[in-house]
């Protein structure tokens, strides 16, 4: 109950919707009955309304059958009315809507010209044998479709009933709360998904599936497709477009299917006036795709395809690059501005000739993909009414949004977004693990400069990408619904609306380590950080940067990937075995799918470093591997199995995805005898001639851990004799057949004080003697007190976490937003929202205190998102105590190797050296400069800092 109350403060609209659906009624008074006493109320559409409407109207009538297991009739201007309607209809399209209008019972000025707005309305004796109508209306076809579908969803038709499997809530009756809802404008005017990369997924299963006849993507698949995308408020789409797939133009029944579902066909930013030249081209009958060469074949086929799909809604795409995602074929950049110059003039006399409208009136995009955006920054004359469509760098961090001149364009601007990717540094068509928190950032920073125009994500085969689809066509659809607050537990909601409230807690949990273990590193990046380097090549995948020996980095991941998988099958097992593949797609495959390639990954790696200790638990770590491999295998075959095969063909992409390749795995020969081997946490190398623990701190009081381990076949026995009693082992002596892990503490209540208190540990086996050295930093002063609420050294390191700041000094329009689940520390700290450039001296302090001093480095990990435009950087100040202020800057040049690093690992890492002139209390400043800037994690290095990914966690003393 807790849980849920915290759900309706983060949305109250939740809580206050104006639509109420129930399934039974003391008085029918205050209710409609829709379906009431076996028998379903008309559902009236006139015959002269548009395909869409007549289609929506029709598949209202399949949703209340599922629901109640009765299917309303459909009615129009022939037949005679009697009793209650469901009239369902657009303004000026249908005869009984404009009666209404027209006697005053029916209101529509709030929607009346407006772009795909609507109103579901009750309505008294609207006519004779009448007693009332329930009036779904729409401004234009797609906003009655909108109305139509928010009452399917409400009575329990999920959007996701076929795609994902979601089944239908049943009742035997319904009844509607009597008033008057009305719709929000879009946020955004434009908004779809791009299917893309399709080849080992989408195409093989609807090839087989939905269009076995066209052995491809068709009319069928795009007709599941379409309502998908208008079920959740989308109008657009462009198609799948790889050499394996027939350009949808080519293909008898796409473009009709696209007419009678109201949706507007847009292309790729390498489709010139919707024409595919990766699969239609042909380069030995047309010769070069070349605009220097070749211009008069390929205005001609640009020509023939305006002409052909002039009649439909379409946006079209102004654009010229290579074959496919090629960059432009010229001589020289000086070429390419004069081509693409040309181009855009050429294009739109070809719309002119086949349009019969003004060009302003003609929905025109411009992509600066790739290449393209420094050919545009030139001074590219692009006509005022193009909408500039900026994108991100393919993997979540827009690129550049309009400045202040291009935000007065009347085209005004736009984004296409990347979920899932098929590129250099490095694919991610897997899994969806791009963070909610990172996904609203950049949208709403997008929107806030402008980007109102035009929505487009790239979604792959749309499986198993639902979450990541939809949160971005909510958001389009109304971007106010959403902020920081609430973001991160709006898929949650969207899930716990399916399988149950009493699971709030447990898929709370669950999706927050799913995003961010996968934001830190994807699952498809576990093997190497540039793929197509080194494509197929074993030989080329190499250790992580996730360390085995220190921080317990690697054993942590691994540790929640298990306890999250863990959940989810005990949610999987507990559900309604209807509800079972629904929550298997959306939740369980992702996370024990991203917890097995983990563990294969991982476990190789440590395989390859028990190897190099020649540990005996090697080899079963190589079987272990391949076991991991297997069960990925294994769980991959079920989701492709589910629902006697419905799937089959979805969740297999030969040579992309992890199962392909099982990761190099080393085996060694043990000697038939037994052989001691001690490692201790944070060891490098076990050929060192002292082992110690690392430091105890009275301030953190952790524990730490050293591992016997056999390098033989045969068991020996072992124990430990202390210097003193302060030190506590989790295990004095015992038999060790492959290796045992012993924590050690410290008896904080009997430790002697000191700066460095040290002692002792004697492993004994047989013959053999080590000695462990234990050190414990007990100063009597400071107290832990003293230190509260301060970052603190620990074994040289002192860890921040930006969002944990002391103060703050916010000038202007700067506000320092805290961004829950976002980064290293999942939480970062954005330095002032992008569209703010005042704000001057404006910055946050980090109180820490030192026991040394000195040299230090400053480690800064921030976002590696990209200057809002070409006005700004990536800049950010720093100061520590009252020494030279320090400006950094991030803004790194796209296909860079510093730009793939960052995108791989999420994050710039700035490095700052600094001198610590006493130890003591100090203060860490940063400083907003250029707006938007995130910091997400902040280490000092006083010589402590040891090898990791992610380093160690917060050092603060609360």
């Amino acid at each position: 109950m807790k849980s849920l109350l915290i759900f309706f403060l983060l949305f109250p609209q939740l809580l206050l919707s104006q639509i109420q659906i129930t399934n039974h009624v003391k008085s029918d008074t205050e209710y409609f009955p829709i379906v009431q006493k076996k028998s379903a109320v008309n559902i009236y559409i006139d015959e002269n309304d548009l395909t869409l409407v007549q289609k929506s109207a029709s598949l209202l009538a399949n949703d209340l059958d599922r629901v109640s297991g009765i299917k309303p009739n459909l009615i129009s201007g022939g037949d005679q009315l009697n009793g209650n309607l469901i009239i369902v209809g657009s303004i000026g399209k249908n005869n009984l809507i404009d009666k209404l209008i027209a006697e005053n019972k029916l209101d529509v000025s709030s929607i009346t010209d407006k772009w795909e707005r609507f109103i579901i309305q009750t309505i008294e004796k609207p006519f004779a044998n009448v007693p009332q109508a329930l009036v779904i209306v729409g401004s234009d076809r797609r906003g009655t479709a909108y109305g139509v579908f928010t009452l399917s969803k409400n009575i329990g038709v999920s959007p996701w009933y076929y795609w994902a499997d979601v089944p239908i809530k049943k009742n035997k009756e319904l009844y509607i709360k009597k008033g008057r809802f009305l719709s929000n404008p879009p946020s955004v005017k434009y908004r779809g998904i791009f299917l893309n990369d399709e080849d080992w997924g989408l195409h093989p299963w609807a090839s087989k599936k939905l269009d076995p006849k066209l052995n491809d993507i068709g009319p069928n698949t795009y007709e599941k497709i379409f309502e998908l995308v208008l079920r959740l408020k989308g109008n657009m789409l462009a198609p799948a477009m790889h050499e394996c797939t027939k350009a949808f133009f080519t293909v008898p029944g796409n473009m009709e299917m696209a007419n009678n579902y109201g949706i507007i066909i847009s292309t790729a930013h390498c489709e010139p006036l919707l024409y595919n030249n990766a699969s239609e081209w042909d380069k030995k009958k047309q010769g070069e795709w070349n605009y220097a060469t070749n211009k008069e074949e390929i205005i001609r086929v640009l020509d023939n395809r305006v002409k052909q799909a002039c009649n439909n809604d379409n946006i079209y795409t102004i654009a010229l690059r290579g074959m496919h995602d090629e960059g432009m074929k010229a001589d020289s950049e000086e070429q390419k501005f004069k081509l693409l110059a040309e181009a855009v003039k050429d294009q739109r006399a070809i719309l002119s000739k086949h349009i019969d409208k003004p060009l302003t009136e003609v929905p025109q995009i411009f992509v600066p993909y790739k290449e393209v955006l420094s050919i545009y920054e030139q001074g590219l004359d692009l006509p005022e009414d193009i909408t500039i469509v900026w994108p991100d760098d393919n993997y979540g961090y827009i690129k550049k949004l309009s400045d202040k001149k291009e935000q007065k364009r009347k085209g005004g601007s736009g984004i296409y977004y990347h979920i899932s990717y098929l590129g250099w540094p490095n694919d991610y068509l897997w899994l969806n693990t791009t963070p909610p928190a990172l996904m609203y950032e950049e949208l709403n920073k997008a929107y806030s400069l402008g980007a109102d125009k035009y929505w487009l994500v790239n979604v792959g085969d749309i499986k198993p990408g639902e979450l990541g689809m939809q949160l971005f066509l909510d958001m389009a659809w109304n971007i106010d619904e959403f902020n920081f607050e609430n973001i991160n537990q709006y898929q949650v909601k969207l899930l716990t609306d399916i399988f149950g409230n009493q699971y709030t807690t447990d898929i709370s949990y669950i999706l927050n380590r799913y995003y961010y273990h996968g934001f830190t590193r994807k699952p498809e990046y576990m093997t190497w950080d540039f793929r197509w380097n080194s494509l197929f090549s074993r030989d080329s995948i190499k250790d992580t940067d996730f360390s085995f020996a220190n921080y317990n980095e690697a054993e942590k991941r691994l540790r929640d990937y298990n306890s999250i998988s863990k959940k989810a099958k005990t949610i999987l097992e507990s559900l309604p075995i209807e509800y079972q593949p629904s929550f298997f797609e959306l939740v369980y495959y992702p996370v024990k799918g991203s917890s097995l390639y983990n563990h294969e990954m991982l476990i190789a790696q440590k395989n390859r470093w028990y190897a190099d200790q020649q540990r005996s638990l090697t080899n079963s770590l190589a079987i272990d591997v391949k076991n991991y491999k297997d069960s990925l295998a294994l769980l991959t075959q079920h989701y492709n199995s589910l629902l006697s095969g419905k799937w089959n063909g979805m969740m297999t992409a030969p040579g992309f995805l992890p199962e392909e390749q099982l990761p190099p795995t080393k085996q060694i020969e043990l000697p038939n005898t037994s052989e001691i081997g001690i490692y201790v946490e944070g060891q490098k190398s076990d050929m060192i001639d002292q082992l110690q623990i690392p430091q105890f701190s009275k301030y953190f009081q952790s524990s730490y851990f050293f591992e016997i381990y056999n390098k033989g076949r045969k068991p020996f026995t072992w124990k430990a004799e202390l210097s003193d009693d302060w030190i506590r082992l989790s295990s004095t002596n015992g038999e060790i057949i492959t290796q045992e892990r012993i924590n050690v503490s410290i008896d904080w209540n009997s430790v002697p004080t000191g700066q460095s208190v040290n002692g002792e540990i004697l492993i004994t086996s047989g013959k053999i003697n080590e000695k462990l050295i234990v050190s414990v930093f007990n100063p009597e002063s400071p107290t832990i007190r003293e230190l509260s609420n301060l970052f603190v050294e620990n074994n040289g390191v002192i860890s921040i976490s930006p969002a944990d700041f002391n103060r703050k000094n916010e000038n202007g329009s700067i506000h320092f937003q805290v961004i829950e689940g976002l980064g290293y520390s999942n939480s970062s700290l954005q330095l002032g929202h992008a569209k703010f450039d005042d704000g001057a001296e404006s910055h946050v302090d980090y109180d820490f205190y030192s026991f040394s001093s000195g040299s230090a480095t400053i480690f800064i990990y921030s976002l590696p998102i990209f200057a809002k435009d070409k006005e700004h950087s990536i800049r950010y100040g720093i100061q520590l105590d009252e020494l030279d202020y320090i400006t950094q800057s991030n803004d790194v040049k796209e296909y860079s190797m510093n730009w793939a690093n960052n995108v791989i690992r999420n994050s710039a890492i700035d490095t700052v050296k600094v001198f610590l002139d006493k130890p003591g209390r100090h203060t860490l400043k940063l400083f907003a400069e250029d707006p938007g800037v995130i910091i997400q994690k902040v280490i000092i290095d006083l010589g402590g800092l040891k090898e990791s990914y992610i380093g160690p966690a917060s050092s603060k003393i609360e």
